[in-house]
């Protein structure tokens, strides 16, 4: 008696399925990679370092406290990477001075490693004069306590609108950074 069932090519069957299934899967995991979005990173609040002859100024004070938010919102939005976030508090706690977290990596991870995630940015904007500030960033993994990246943005005025685009610098060198590591 002769069986009524199909010869299966067994080669164009894994063809199909391959092209159908696991070829898409492939696509979405490189893209997901290469945004950057498999990465969680928390971004601390900034510290202001102003070395004019007038520190201080409430303004300067304003535009600082802005800049993690922001930075925050344009990793997610433009760059697709999740943040999570270490509260003011937490923060406090772990500051022992002007400029020690930016010079405390271990610290720094530590505050990351406590918000579940795998970067964390410790920054401070840098004023040495009334026309231009920087932003200056470390980018540390929190699973060996290093810094990954250190990253600066010049900023020339105190506009809000060239605040965000030295913010969206800093995202995109961020992002750069966490994609060549």
């Amino acid at each position: 008696m002769r069986s009524t069932c199909p010869e299966i090519d067994f080669g164009n069957l894994l063809r199909r399925v391959f092209a159908t299934v696991l070829l898409p899967m492939v696509v979405l995991a490189l893209a997901e990679s290469a945004s950057g979005a498999g990465h969680t990173i928390a971004v601390l609040d900034f510290e202001l370092h102003d070395l004019t002859l007038m520190p201080g100024v409430a303004a300067e004070k304003e535009r600082t406290a802005s800049i993690a938010p922001m930075l925050r919102e344009v990793l997610a939005s433009q760059h697709g990477i999740k943040t999570t976030y270490v509260s003011a508090e937490a923060q406090l706690a772990a500051e022992k001075g002007a400029g020690y977290l930016f010079e405390h990596h271990d610290v720094v991870a530590e505050l990351g490693r406590q918000a579940e995630t795998d970067l964390i940015v410790v920054g401070r904007v840098h004023k040495a004069s009334f026309l231009f500030v920087y932003f200056k960033a470390l980018l540390i993994d929190t699973k060996t306590n290093q810094p990954i990246a250190d990253l600066v943005v010049e900023v020339k005025g105190t506009q809000k609108r060239l605040t965000r685009k030295g913010v969206e610098s800093l995202a995109q060198q961020i992002a750069d950074a966490i994609n060549e590591s």
